[in-house]
């Protein structure tokens, strides 16, 4: 069963940190472009920092990217968290070759900063 599952979101305060992980089974994410997209609350989905496919390891700013294709995980970490931060955190995966139509998205994860 091909399929994305992310965990680790919840409620931060300002200033916090938390770590989103995001386990893929069925597929092998190192044939994929890989990505976070977060959708706050009446607003479109976006790629977190711009980043449209994630490589082994990088930061931006407040954000770090990991990817690990040989245990088919991804993980994010924010740091400095801020309310305007607060949305649900997908992980999805795209094939260079196919349709957006054929992406694969996680369930997503709730991030709420909150004081």
């Amino acid at each position: 069963q091909v399929q994305l599952v992310e965990s680790g979101g919840g409620l931060v305060q300002p200033g916090g940190s938390l770590t989103l992980s995001c386990v893929a089974s069925g597929f092998s994410i190192g044939d994929y472009y890989m990505r976070w997209v977060r959708q706050a609350l009446g607003k479109e989905r976006e790629l977190v920092e711009g980043v449209s496919n994630i490589g082994d390891e990088y930061v931006s700013g407040r954000f770090s990217f990991l990817r690990d294709n040989g245990k088919n995980t991804l993980s994010l970490h924010i740091s400095d968290l801020k309310p305007e931060d607060t949305a649900v955190y997908y992980c999805n995966a795209r094939n260079p070759a196919g349709p957006a139509s054929n992406d694969i998205w996680g369930q997503g994860t709730q991030v709420t900063v909150s004081s």
